[in-house]
């Protein structure tokens, strides 16, 4: 028998309604700062995650699915959401449109990765990007958008962490001292540390590892290192969030996994903190249109996961909404009732309500039970009787009362509701 590939699950019915809850919640927000939705393909040329993330991150090294396709072209499938808006951002002219360009998407996004609580190969995403404007009260809007979000969906207990890497100006000299603290205790680093201090020094701070964790505690801090373009930056930055009554810490080991952030980084976990605890990341990205061959372009944006949000929404105790259902089960007494049942469920949909005809040649009684079951508050019986007489009889399943109707009354009174 066959099963879902392993780091993938299925969506049943019964889970659906956390992913609306969370896509209405997110979309409404989104329009109301302004953001229009954007759909990008789910594969790309590999060159451009490779461009973008950077050779030496984990991502591209370990995690990305790319192979040949039968036109001998390498694609990827999307492991992260910003790089292809920022490709569409190019191929399209956006620079041409008035600025900042605000776009938010859902995708799903795939990395090869050890399957665990909260992560999978394959998981689905939303996330905001802001092409345009470089000012620090565009971060804060951004930030304050992905704090919004949280509490909109009943994730309160949160905290916020954000950092300031500097950017290609300052970050250089700040990479040379974190490259003479590691290596100075080279040979207590693990094994991926070592490999990251000649490619990718900062991802050091990052090492989930108990010892290198705590030599991280010692580690030189990116903020001491910003000249002072940057450093105006991070401090109106922490201005504009304390002016917005935005509470948050300062993590200085917070450098996020992709190479092409600059500044501004940020992300937002559980109090309760566990092992892959981060339910929303992000950062500015300045330079990343520039790598792809545009112009100068300021960015920023954050991504968060909807099944590590479920996750945090279920241990939470969040009550979510129950997905509609149908308010009507058409039931039929006797066989010759069946076809004028199917044509009364047909109408009722057409007005805008929603019916389902019964299961099988079951017994009225039967009937009954599946409405019960489906948790359908009211069934329609139609038997020969009120076939001849043009009526309907409409049972409510809480009350059990009933009452007997005109057809054509029915109909009419549920498509003026």
């Amino acid at each position: 028998m066959f099963q879902a590939p392993r780091g993938t699950a299925d969506l049943l019915p019964e889970e659906q309604k956390y992913r609306r809850y969370i896509e209405s919640k997110a979309v409404a927000l989104a329009r109301s700062y302004g953001y229009g939705r954007i759909d990008s393909p789910v594969f790309e040329d590999a060159g451009l995650f490779v461009r973008s993330v950077g050779e030496g991150t984990d991502i591209v090294e370990k995690e990305m699915y790319t192979f040949e396709d039968r036109g001998g072209d390498q694609v990827t499938l999307r492991p992260e959401g910003t790089a292809p808006v920022c490709r569409a951002y190019l191929e399209h002219g956006m620079h041409n449109l008035p600025q900042p360009v605000r776009m938010y998407y859902f995708c799903p996004v795939f990395r090869y990765e050890r399957p665990q609580a909260g992560r999978f190969r394959q998981h689905h995403q939303f996330g905001v990007e802001v092409l345009g404007d470089a000012n620090p009260a565009v971060d804060a809007e951004v930030i304050e958008l992905a704090w919004r979000l949280m509490h909109s969906l009943g994730l309160t207990d949160i905290r916020l962490f954000v950092n300031s890497i500097g950017d290609k100006e300052s970050r250089p000299r700040y990479v040379e001292e974190l490259k003479s603290y590691y290596g100075q205790r080279h040979d207590i680093l693990c094994e991926d540390c070592r490999s990251r201090l000649d490619r990718n020094p900062l991802r050091l701070l990052d090492c989930k590892v108990e010892k290198c964790r705590a030599i991280g505690e010692d580690a030189p801090r990116s903020v001491d290192h910003l000249d002072d373009e940057s450093l105006d930056h991070w401090t109106r930055l922490q201005d504009y969030l304390t002016a917005m009554d935005i509470p948050f810490q300062i993590d200085h080991r917070l450098v996020r996994g992709l190479d092409y952030y600059s500044r501004t980084v940020f992300e937002i976990q559980p109090v309760e903190a566990g092992a892959q605890s981060t339910i929303c990341g992000g950062g500015r990205y300045d330079g990343l249109i520039e790598q792809l061959g545009g112009r100068p372009t300021p960015g920023i944006g954050f991504g968060s996961g909807l099944e590590r949000l479920t996750l945090n929404l279920k241990r939470s105790g969040v009550e979510v909404p129950d997905e509609p259902a149908p308010s009507y089960l058409v039931a039929n007494v006797g066989e010759a009732a069946r076809l004028p049942a199917l044509e009364l469920a047909s109408s009722i949909r057409r007005t805008g309500a929603g019916a389902i005809l019964s299961s099988g040649a079951r017994a009225l009684r039967g009937q009954m039970r599946q409405a019960n079951s489906l948790g359908i508050p009211y069934v329609v019986i139609l038997g020969d009787d009120e076939i001849a007489r043009g009526e309907v009889v409409v049972r409510d399943m809480q009350t059990s009362s009933q009452e007997t109707r005109p057809m054509s009354e029915f109909l009419q009174s549920l498509a003026s509701s």
